[in-house]
């Protein structure tokens, strides 16, 4: 008898052994290796070296250039521009489904509306939107069905949007198809941390005979605003870093920092894929940034969240 209970005590052991605990992070580990270390060391040194193989700065005279500033001047405005549309819509979407006290249902449907949808870019979303809101999209010819009878007697067809200067295929329709995938990751992001506010925070000021507003300027907006900057600088760095999406959309038609360094690396047009290694390492600097932005916040935002 004692000899059995020894070695069961012995497998017992071994099983309950911590390396058992880190055998599943081994694949999350390889992954990790495979396609981000790696891949960031390739691009650090492949932005330090010539066709050759020597060292060299000459790589980074590609910041001197004006078409690559114009680029990462419209990947920030770009960038900058989602994440405020994105970030208010989510915003209220979130507020509905949470404070709002919209039906169980609708904040279901909504949730998980917003688990496919920030998740849903590329060159499906570029079809997309081509389909619906493209010059022959299903949505613009709706629009322009819609008629009304002029003063002369002719039809006046007044809600075409390509009237009126707008296009898909530019910068106005590149930031609506990014709002597209940002209004629900903001949602997603916010929504946590509007359940986070207290009702005893609400019924309190209401005892001091503050308004509703008040409520929201004095005490809950004061709260959420690590939540809300964290979001805003979560939704920068997702559209920053898209390119899928407008390469399809536009064809590159767009100067984007993506666009150029997809460019570069392929070879198009006498293309260095070095240059397009610094082009990239630029975009490693400003996303490592907003990474850490967004974690410096994230730590200040948990602190009241947890208490």
């Amino acid at each position: 008898m004692t000899i059995p209970s020894l070695s069961s005590s012995r497998t017992s052991a071994w099983r309950e052994h911590p390396v058992w605990n880190w055998l599943g992070l081994l694949p999350f580990f390889a992954f990790i290796l495979l396609f981000l270390i790696v891949p960031s060391l390739n691009l650090f040194s492949g932005a330090f070296v010539n066709r050759s193989g020597a060292l060299t700065l000459e790589n980074m005279a590609v910041f001197r250039n004006p078409n690559v500033i114009k680029a990462y001047l419209t990947s920030l405005q770009v960038s900058f521009l989602t994440a405020v549309i994105g970030g208010l819509f989510g915003f209220f979407v979130a507020y509905a489904v949470t404070i709002g006290h919209a039906p169980r249902w609708m904040r279901n449907v909504i949730m998980t509306f917003s688990g496919l949808a920030a998740n849903f870019g590329g060159v499906p979303l570029a079809f997309a939107f081509i389909a619906t809101l493209g010059r022959t999209g299903f949505i613009t010819a709706l629009l322009k069905s819609i008629c009304l009878p002029g003063a002369d007697g002719a039809q006046v067809c007044p809600f075409n949007p390509y009237d009126y200067g707008f296009s898909l295929y530019s910068l106005s329709g590149l930031v609506l198809a990014y709002t597209y995938f940002q209004f629900p990751l903001m949602v997603l992001t916010i929504t946590p941390a509007l359940e986070g506010l207290r009702k005893e925070w609400r019924e309190a000021s209401a005892n001091l005979g503050a308004s509703n507003w008040q409520y929201w300027r004095d005490v809950a907006l004061p709260v959420l605003m690590p939540s809300l900057l964290g979001a805003a600088l979560l939704l920068f760095g997702n559209a920053f870093g898209a390119y899928a999406t407008a390469q399809a959309l536009t064809g590159g038609s767009i100067p984007l920092v993506t666009i150029f360094i997809g460019q570069q690396i392929r070879g198009d047009v006498l293309g260095n894929p070095h240059e397009g290694y610094a082009l990239a390492l630029g975009m490693v600097v400003i996303m490592a940034l907003t990474i850490i932005a967004y974690s410096a916040l994230q730590r200040y935002s948990s602190r009241w969240m947890k208490s």
